[in-house]
C-alpha cells in the first residue's frame, strides 16, 4: 500500500523530503505530498531491469554519454515536486544538472512501471508534472493492462507516439533506440542482451540502393 505523508497544515518541500525518505527508499514528492511506494512486484522489477540494461547497454555500444539512472533517484523540478522514475535518461548535453544525490530538473526520458497501488500517479499526476517539467518523453509501461504507452511533447503538451506496424517505438531523444512492445509483454520478458542485438542489427543495416 503507497503511505502518503504530508504534515498537518503545510506542503513537505524537497529538504523535508530528504531528509524523512532514507537512502534505498523508493519514494515520490509529489505537490508537497510524500507518496512512499510498496515492494515491486516480481514483473515489475523484472521490466525495471529490463529498460535499464537495454538503455544502458545501447548508449555504452554506440558511444553516447547519457545518463541512464534505475529508480530511487530524485528529479528535483521543483521546491514540493521531486519525482523518482523507475528509469530515466538525461541527454549529455543536459549532464550539468545531474548530481551525486539528485538531478536538479526533469530527465529528457521518464520510464514508469505501472503497479496496482501507482496507476492513479502514472496515468494523472506523474503525466502532468513531467508534462508542466518539459519531459520528452514519458513511457507508461503497465504489466497488469499489457499495455504501453509513449508519450512525446509537442507544443508544451504529451501526444501518443506513433507505432510501426502496431509494436515498434522508436525513441526521438535517444539516437537510433527502439523498442518492441511485445518485448514489454511477454512473459517471461525475453533476455536484454538478445533484444539489445535486434536492436543494433537493426541500425546497422545497410540502406539499400535505388533502382535505376
Amino acid at each position: 500500500m503507497i503511505q502518503r505523508l504530508a504534515t498537518d497544515d503545510d506542503l513537505v518541500h524537497y529538504d523535508t523530503f530528504r531528509a524523512i525518505v532514507g537512502d534505498g527508499q523508493k519514494a515520490d514528492l509529489i505537490d508537497g505530498v510524500i507518496y512512499m511506494a510498496s515492494p515491486d512486484s516480481k514483473i515489475n522489477n523484472t521490466l525495471n531491469g529490463f529498460l535499464f540494461r537495454l538503455m544502458c547497454d545501447y548508449i555504452e555500444a554506440r558511444g553516447i554519454e547519457g545518463f541512464v539512472f534505475f529508480s530511487r533517484y530524485s528529479c528535483r523540478i521543483s521546491d514540493i515536486r521531486a519525482p523518482e522514475p523507475d528509469v530515466g535518461y538525461v541527454r549529455p548535453e543536459n549532464a550539468e544538472w545531474v548530481h551525486e544525490n539528485e538531478m536538479d530538473c526533469g530527465p529528457d526520458i521518464a520510464v514508469e512501471i505501472v503497479s496496482r497501488d501507482s496507476v492513479q500517479r502514472d496515468y494523472g499526476e506523474k503525466r502532468e508534472l513531467y508534462q508542466a517539467a518539459g519531459v520528452a518523453e514519458y513511457w507508461i509501461v503497465d504489466p497488469r493492462m499489457q499495455r504501453g504507452q509513449f508519450l512525446r511533447i509537442k507544443d508544451g503538451r504529451y501526444e501518443l507516439a506513433p507505432l510501426e506496424s502496431n509494436r515498434i517505438f522508436r525513441s526521438s531523444v535517444i539516437p537510433g533506440f527502439w523498442l518492441d512492445v511485445n518485448w514489454l509483454h511477454a512473459r517471461p520478458v525475453p533476455p536484454a542482451y538478445r533484444c539489445l542485438q535486434e536492436i543494433l542489427a537493426a541500425k546497422a543495416k545497410p540502406a539499400r540502393k535505388r533502382k535505376r
